[in-house]
């Protein structure tokens, strides 16, 4: 079996092919999922899953409510709402671009989770992933980010978002596209818990 790092020669410029946020929460919620939908073609069936269709009725009613209103006390001047941005290779929409008086700006997205008193790995980097393209887009800089969970009486979290997280999702992105454009079979996630809730665990040899 290849191993991710067995290849260190993919051209992730490869005209046509771009990489949106849900690829970086697939990959990493499992670098499998990748390998089963990106390689082997195998549909994810989104529409079976609870969570998913809840998450878009939130988002659909998000756009709906209050699209004037600006979050002052964090210090917002502007902001855009379902903004579609692409760049080099990746893509995505997000829920909000809010521009501050210091001329920066940040995402916010909405989850459809509880807040569980820390923000998870996946949650942070789908938002590093929305400020590197508010930053190639927008010319500006994006050093922090919004989560709002709306099981918890729609809690507002503030995420830093550093340098190295820049860095580090240019590691998870050349990772990914290894997958997709090399065929390789990655190593499963190192968390046996989430192969209950994956919807390839019937072809997945990981699952105990």
């Amino acid at each position: 079996m290849n191993s991710i790092s067995d290849h260190d020669n993919t051209d992730s410029s490869e005209p046509g092919f771009s990489i949106t946020a849900t690829d970086i929460l697939e990959y990493l919620f499992c670098p499998r999922f990748t390998y089963f939908e990106n390689v082997l073609d195998i549909p994810e069936r989104q529409e079976n899953r609870f969570k998913v269709q809840k998450g878009r009725e939130i988002h659909e009613q998000v756009r709906k409510r209050n699209p004037e209103y600006l979050r002052k006390k964090q210090g917002v001047k502007d902001k855009k709402s379902d903004v579609y941005l692409a760049c080099k290779n990746i893509r995505g929409v997000v829920d909000e671009i809010l521009f501050f008086d210091d001329n920066t700006a940040a995402p916010l997205d909405y989850k459809y989770a509880e807040y569980k008193e820390r923000t998870f790995k996946n949650h942070k980097f789908q938002l590093v992933f929305y400020g590197k393209l508010i930053q190639e887009h927008f010319q500006v800089q994006v050093n922090k980010g919004f989560l709002i969970y709306t099981r918890s009486s729609n809690k507002l979290v503030e995420v830093n978002i550093t340098e190295k997280m820049y860095s580090d999702l240019d590691e998870i992105i050349k990772k990914l596209m290894k997958v997709i454009l090399m065929g390789i079979y990655p190593e499963p996630t190192k968390y046996n818990a989430r192969c209950s809730d994956c919807c390839y665990r019937n072809i997945c040899e990981q699952v105990i």
